[in-house]
């Protein structure tokens, strides 16, 4: 199914409804994700900070672990979204590199991702050339 066919509405309510719960007392930044198994099932993850920010999970990474650890497989697509991010250009709301390096490591090809305030994208327009291990 294309983006244009999709109605994002629903998965992005799941996506704001995560970030509620995130746990952000460093950067303020609540970050919801939601993401869709290609079987119907839906999973929700927000970013949890810690103080050695290396060890900050952010919510496309935790809803897809959410996912995982309940058995789910097949990801076609996901939300992703700030409740407090600052007007400006696309690239203040996008997802970071190690969301994009396991989004393209765990979705289906040419899974679909919208970013809160952006748009659609495809998992290869945000990680072209994605490194992977044969």
């Amino acid at each position: 199914m294309n983006a244009h066919q999709f109605d994002w509405q629903s998965l992005l309510e799941r996506a704001r409804a995560a970030a509620t719960f995130a746990h952000s007392p460093y950067s303020k930044f609540r970050v919801g994700a939601a993401v869709e198994t290609a079987d119907g099932h839906f999973f929700a993850g927000c970013n949890i900070e810690s103080a050695s920010y290396g060890l900050t999970m952010c919510a496309e990474r935790v809803a897809l672990s959410s996912a995982i650890a309940a058995g789910a497989a097949k990801f076609i697509r996901i939300a992703v979204t700030c409740l407090d991010a600052l007007p400006g250009p696309a690239e203040l709301r996008m997802p970071c590199g190690a969301c994009r390096q396991v989004m393209a490591e765990l979705m289906e090809p040419g899974a679909e991702i919208f970013i809160d305030g952006v748009g659609v994208r495809t998992i290869e327009e945000l990680l072209p050339n994605a490194f992977r291990l044969k």
